[in-house]
């Protein structure tokens, strides 16, 4: 993967965004921790789910790291592959619903 757009050492930017607003930031940052705590759901699948919507939002760093997040959980790289083609098919099934758009405006 190139880094010319998403440099691998861009969360070097973070302590200004913090700056800038560090309620929002610390805010923020509690939430996404606390939503990967084991609950109802394990941190594995929890980890399972955001590399599926990593690839949805097409989010880099997310995708780098959630699968090492997901591994450190212990999935194993079927199930890291079974969730990506999870998001293939609900990104894919995005586009081919909105196609009733299409053929609805096509009537008129």
């Amino acid at each position: 993967m190139g880094d010319f757009f998403y440099p691998k050492d861009g969360k070097k930017n973070y302590p200004k965004l913090m700056e800038l607003n560090n309620d929002l930031f610390t805010s923020f940052m509690g939430f996404n921790q606390k939503v990967f705590e084991p609950g109802l759901l394990s941190t594995k699948m929890k980890e399972l789910i955001a590399v599926g919507c990593a690839h949805i939002t097409r989010c880099p760093y997310c995708i780098d790291g959630h699968i090492q997040k997901a591994k450190q959980a212990g999935a194993t790289d079927e199930e890291i592959a079974e969730a990506i083609f999870v998001a293939v098919a609900m990104n894919a099934g995005a586009s081919f619903a909105h196609s009733c758009i299409s053929m609805e405006t096509m009537k008129r």
